[in-house]
């Protein structure tokens, strides 16, 4: 989403300088472009520089300030049509908040959108009220348009039974830490003779057993994903091998009627994703061939990719 955002701020930046270099501006607007292009300019350069480690907090307020120095913006043109120009960068604040908000955010910022950019249009004196009115619904064609497709989108990453992520988005959620860095823990979760349990109670009774691991209480922070038929892989940020380990049988008892096999292994400097996996899924094999039903812990050394 950074990365997104600061394509909003580079566009209103370039959008802006362009407006200014083609208008004639008293002293004060002067200083308000001024200001105006170090705010996106300065946002853009931040969120580049930043990247993911921007709290999702902030990005919000992000994206609800750009709404505001576009409103501010468009009281800087002496013509109208530059003024009507700069308002169409509300689609920016319209993109990112249906794309990436609960559609609450999403709401509230779309809305406060309309009222202060649309307030600045109609401060102006020069722009029609009905040019307004069919800039707001261009605008709302495209909110329900990008909410549209970030439903799809989010079901394209997500497991049609359980509602967890998916095996995609576990990978991605997965690289993503491993290019942070820190501390990290990584399980793979199989349940134990699962086959047994479909070719004698059924598939409903599978699909049962299934849902019950996924709505088990994790701990803060963790991501859970149905990483593929019986088997679950769990996420551990800022966790090390034995603090994983301990997560790992807390989730297990939670589960007492379910019997599940566990591997963990914790992130090493410089090692790859894939490394990581490799490891975790040779302490899931130990913990098969020790018995089942049990969570071992992967050895310090790498797998080759």
């Amino acid at each position: 989403m950074a990365e997104t955002l600061a394509v909003l701020f580079t566009a209103g930046t370039v959008v802006g300088l362009l407006v200014a270099l083609g208008t004639e501006l008293d002293d004060v607007r002067r200083w308000l472009v001024v200001g105006i292009l170090t705010c996106t300019g300065g946002s853009a350069l931040g969120l580049v520089v930043a990247g993911r480690r921007v709290p999702r907090v902030v990005l919000q307020a992000l994206v609800g300030g750009s709404a505001v120095l576009i409103a501010l913006a468009v009281l800087v043109p002496v013509d109208a049509l530059s003024a009507v120009a700069l308002a169409c960068l509300l689609a920016f604040v319209v993109v990112d908040s249906c794309y990436f908000f609960s559609r609450r955010f999403a709401v509230g910022h779309v809305l406060g959108g309309f009222v202060v950019i649309d307030s600045a249009l109609l401060l102006r004196g020069d722009v029609a009220a009905g040019t307004v009115l069919a800039l707001n619904t261009i605008m709302v064609a495209l909110a329900v348009v990008t909410h549209r497709l970030a439903v799809r989108a989010s079901g394209a990453s997500s497991d049609p039974l359980t509602g967890l992520p998916n095996r995609r988005a576990f990978d991605d959620a997965l690289q993503d830490l491993v290019r942070d860095g820190g501390t990290a823990s990584v399980a793979l979760l199989d349940l134990d003779h699962f086959k047994e349990i479909n070719d004698t109670a059924g598939h409903e009774a599978g699909d049962r057993v299934l849902l019950r691991v996924a709505e088990v209480q994790l701990p803060p922070g963790a991501l859970l994903a149905r990483h593929g038929g019986d088997e679950f892989a769990l996420l551990l940020p800022g966790r090390g091998g034995e603090e994983a380990v301990v997560e790992v049988w807390r989730l297990c008892d939670r589960l007492v009627d379910t019997g599940l096999s566990c591997g963990v292994a914790q992130l090493h400097a410089g090692e790859s994703a894939a490394q990581l996996m490799r490891r975790a899924d040779g302490a899931l094999y130990a913990a098969k061939a020790a018995g089942r039903g049990r969570v071992e812990l992967a050895s310090a050394a790498r797998v080759a990719s």
